[in-house]
């Protein structure tokens, strides 16, 4: 239950970036409120397995991470509610956030809404989403046990996810736009050593067939415009990823992805409005960084609170 709707800082999103940030937040005695669609959440939550997080040389899953991360910020006294935030105003030196129940106040704000998976956009995408099309192997994985699949991307997320289905699976067929994999090579390694792959690489997929359920999926050479169908009965897509700005659209800076831009310290052009983790521009999309982001905006937060009380 949120006890007030006046805060010194708002976080918007509850993943990596955001927990960090109310750590940091409540630790240095700011009244702190976390508003995320699903707390613990984010990518980190719906990863099977996190091997690259340091403190941790034996891997841990992405939701006990997350976990973790929400009790320690709670502990400090952090306010989490479960919601979305549909719109933002910036009024002086006060910040206005709407929920889809609730408006509150802010002294400062700390954007942390991350992304969401980027679609194919092709036939039979949206017709088999949740029966046969899905965007999470976590979810979904066990429901395929013993059957042929595709996952298209090979990507780090499409590896990580890849080899997480091959427990359950008959076999994966790795369906990749470009004419390599992208994934960190130790991942190329492990998924390599698995006899039942199969690699499509330099493809792009066009079409997933069936009636009731996928059946197949159609998948064309970009270098001879050669078509093959694939049968499969499920279809995990990794292909990239959309930042979560839509409600920003005319109130921050964005790049022409929909990405925050800000500057070395998380700040946007708005003062005490700052961005942190993947939903701004960065090099690396990764746990580590978004934490790294959660403890610098909560710092500046507070750096720019005192000087309002020093006014």
């Amino acid at each position: 239950m949120v006890e007030k709707k006046d805060c010194d800082l708002i976080i918007i999103g509850g993943g990596p970036a955001g927990l960090t940030a109310g750590i940091y937040a409540t630790r240095a005695r700011l009244e702190t409120l976390l508003i995320g669609k699903l707390v613990p959440g984010g990518h980190a939550a719906s990863t099977e397995w996190v091997e690259n997080y340091p403190g941790f040389p034996d891997g841990i899953g992405g939701f006990e991470l997350l976990e973790k991360m929400e009790k320690q910020a709670k502990k400090f006294g952090l306010q989490t509610l479960i919601d979305e935030v549909i719109s933002v105003e910036f009024e002086d030196e006060k910040k206005m956030i709407k929920t889809t129940k609730e408006k509150f106040i802010s002294k400062t704000l700390i954007i942390a809404t991350g992304t969401e998976p980027k679609k194919l956009n092709i036939p039979g995408e949206d017709k088999f989403k949740g029966r046969g099309v899905s965007y999470c192997a976590t979810c979904d994985g066990p429901f395929f046990k013993d059957k042929d699949i595709a996952v298209i991307g090979c990507g780090n997320s499409g590896l990580q996810e890849g080899l997480f289905l091959l427990k359950f699976v008959k076999s994966i067929s790795f369906i990749e736009f470009l004419p390599k994999m992208t994934a960190e090579k130790i991942l190329q390694e492990r998924i390599r050593k698995k006899p039942n792959t199969k690699f499509f690489l330099n493809h792009t997929a066009t079409s997933i067939n069936g009636e009731r359920s996928v059946e197949s999926i159609t998948v064309k050479n970009r270098e001879t415009d050669k078509e093959k169908k694939i049968p499969v009965q499920g279809i995990f897509i990794y292909v990239g990823l959309i930042p979560n700005t839509k409600f920003l659209e005319e109130k921050l800076e964005l790049d022409k992805y929909g990405y925050i831009v800000i500057n070395e310290n998380t700040e946007t052009k708005v003062p005490g409005v700052y961005a942190a983790g993947d939903v701004r521009q960065k090099i690396l999309q990764q746990i580590t960084t978004a934490t790294s982001d959660g403890a610098i905006s909560a710092f500046m937060a507070e750096k720019y609170i005192e000087k309002l009380q020093q006014k």
